[in-house]
Formats: structure tokens, sequence, C-alpha cells
């Protein structure tokens, strides 16, 4: 872990639960055997993951060396770089007492530390909310790092909403949800998350681009950005990716490193928005597949509508995903509906990739960072 003190979040974030329990223990036998599975398949990609050069890039454009790092800097050379004000979900300071402990079951092999990271817009029903089918699906994928859109549950209580982060991941995992808005982006935590906010999407009112900076294993931190760019139109995304280009730009330290994920609503793999985010994710392929090798993730598997993208730094460290006894090299696109054998996901069901408006399919990365 980083060494620095673990530093209050900004508004509307929630620790791990008090006294949170560690995982379930077939939770914990199903991650030691996720690791003896990807240890064996892939331990010439881990040996050279794991010795990956650990020098700072150089710094990107205008970017100011610890930018936003109170989770509460408002840039005013920057108009879009707002943060929504909330009060904590939980009304307390994060501290890393939970996560800390959380890390004993992280992906650590020979090498360096696993890092799982998800992009989840698996709500259900009528009013845009993770219900059974989307936590069941996140409870089988075991992320670390989730970025989280239409993050709704029940009433919005802080309770509901610490209910949700319990059931889907653990009670050990933090989290930092946007709030006022209808359809909030979040970032959820296996690791201490230092600090977090959102950042105004200049298309649209009802969600921001939610971000969060993670004391992951190893010197550098990560920060996670969690979007859900418009479905209107490809100028409009467009704009949405240009805003974020010059946010990221601006408040990401070079030397950190960045993934950007979530609901992109594209309909093709290069569209303009996915170009314009070239400038600080790594945007070409192989891509995330489902075991019958379909990279598309909306509901109809026709539309590449959502991605995990990495910068310069963090690309070169992806390894295969483990799920049971199941390897997918470029990462995973996971439909319940054609996914074999589920027990690899439980206790995702078959029926919970067509649950009532489930628009969306989860996409899974893995990457080995240095320790």
């Amino acid at each position: 872990m980083c060494g620095r003190a673990l530093l209050s979040h900004s508004e509307g974030s929630a620790a791990p639960s008090a006294g949170a329990p560690q995982r379930p223990r077939s939770r914990l036998r199903r991650r030691a055997g996720d690791l003896r599975s990807w240890w064996g398949a892939a331990l010439g990609l881990l040996l050279l993951a794991g010795c990956a050069d650990d020098v700072a890039r150089p710094p990107r454009a205008g970017a100011a060396p610890d930018a936003a790092l109170d989770g509460g800097v408002s840039d005013a050379s920057l108009p879009d770089a707002s943060l929504v004000d909330a009060a904590p979900a939980d009304g307390a300071a994060v501290d890393d007492g939970g996560a800390a402990d959380a890390s004993a079951d992280a992906g650590v092999v020979p090498g360096g530390a696993r890092v799982r990271v998800v992009a989840s817009n698996l709500t259900t029903g009528n009013f845009q909310a993770y219900e059974q089918p989307g936590i069941r699906i996140l409870d089988g994928l075991d992320p670390d790092v989730a970025l989280v859109q239409e993050m709704n549950h029940a009433g919005n209580s802080s309770d509901d909403l610490r209910s949700f982060v319990d059931l889907a991941f653990g009670p050990s995992f933090s989290y930092f949800r946007e709030v006022g808005v209808q359809i909030p982006n979040g970032v959820v935590s296996r690791f201490p998350i230092l600090a977090a906010g959102s950042w105004t999407d200049p298309q649209t009112s009802n969600r921001g681009f939610a971000w969060a900076r993670i004391d992951i294993p190893g010197p550098k931190d990560l920060w996670a950005v969690s979007v859900h760019l418009l479905a209107s139109s490809e100028k409009s995304r467009d704009l949405e990716a240009t805003a974020l280009v010059a946010l990221v730009q601006a408040m990401v330290p070079a030397a950190d490193y960045l993934v950007i994920g979530g609901d992109f609503n594209t309909g093709v793999r290069d569209e303009p928005c996915i170009v314009t985010l070239g400038a600080v994710v790594s945007t070409a392929g192989p891509d995330p597949v489902d075991t019958a090798g379909n990279p598309n993730t909306n509901a109809g598997r026709n539309k590449p509508y959502d991605r995990v993208l990495a910068d310069g730094d963090l690309t070169p460290l992806q390894v295969p995903v483990a799920l049971g006894g199941s390897i997918h090299a470029s990462g995973l696109v996971l439909d319940t509906r054609v996914y074999t054998p589920l027990s690899d996901v439980a206790p995702a069901l078959a029926s919970d990739s067509a649950a009532p408006s489930m628009q969306h399919m989860a996409v899974v990365k893995d990457f080995l960072v240095p320790e």
C-alpha cells in the first residue's frame, strides 16, 4: 500500500461497515482456486508483468503533481471541474480499518497483486436500480474495483446503499456515489479510497464523471473514473469525452495509474468519443469477449456499449481473467445466458442477464500491479 495517510472523503462516500467481518469462506475458496488456475495458465505473462518498469510517464499536459488530493478541488480555470455536493453516506470520514483488512482477500500472487476492474451498468426493473440479478452478477465476478452506473438501490438511504455494497461486494468495501442526480455514477473499492468526487458532465445534469483515488498495492495510486455517456448522439458523447480528457489532464497526476470505464453507449468500437479518449487511455484491442467470442455488451449483443480502458502505464500490466477453472485471455464480457460453467460466477443465475430492463453486460479486466 502507498504510505500516505488516508484522507477524508469528499461528500457522498462511505467507509466499510463497522466491524466488517471477512468475506464468506466460500468466496475466499473461489478466489484461491481462481488464482491457482490463472497462475498455471499465464505464468509467462505474469512474470513479464511483475517486472514492469515503475518509471513515471512524462507529465500529462497541464497536470498538477498532486491535483485534487483532497477530493474537493474545483479549478476555477476549468468550469466543468466542479464537484457534486452532499453529506457522506454514513456521516463519517473514511478510514482504512476495514479496507486494509480486506486486502488480505485481494489477488496477491508472486510477481505482484491482482486488481480486477469491472464496469457495471447492471440495473433492472422499472427504476434503474440494482436488484438481485445485478447483485448476484457482481458477487460472482468478485471485483476489486467496480465502476458503477445508475447506482441506485431500494430507497437510496445510507443503509440501503451500504446494504447494496455489502451484498454485491462485501462489508469491507468502501464506495463513493454521486448524490443529487437521477442516475448517479459511483466507484466501489476493496482497497482504501484516498479521495473521491464528481466532475461535471457538461452535456447532462442527471449524472457526472465519478472519480476515486484508490490506494492499491504498490507505490502508485489508481484513479478510477466511472462514466455514463449520453445515448442521444455521437456528437454529444464526443463532447463529453473532450471534457473528460481535459479534466484528467488537469487533475490526475501523471505518475499514477488511470482507468476509465462504464457505459459509453457507443454504437461502434472506433466512435469519435473513443478516439478522443485515446489521449489519456489505451483504446486498442484485443477487447474482452464472452465465451462465444462476442465483444458486444448491450442486451442484444450487437453494440459495444461498455468498456474498461486503462492508461499507458496500466495497460501493459493487464493479465488474463481467471474465474473458477476458466481463463479469459483478453478479459471477459459476462452474459449469464451463454456463460459456462455458471459455477465459475456463483451465485449468478443463467436468467440474470435476461432480467427485465437489464440492458448491459458486465466487462471485466484484470491487472497485475508491482508491489
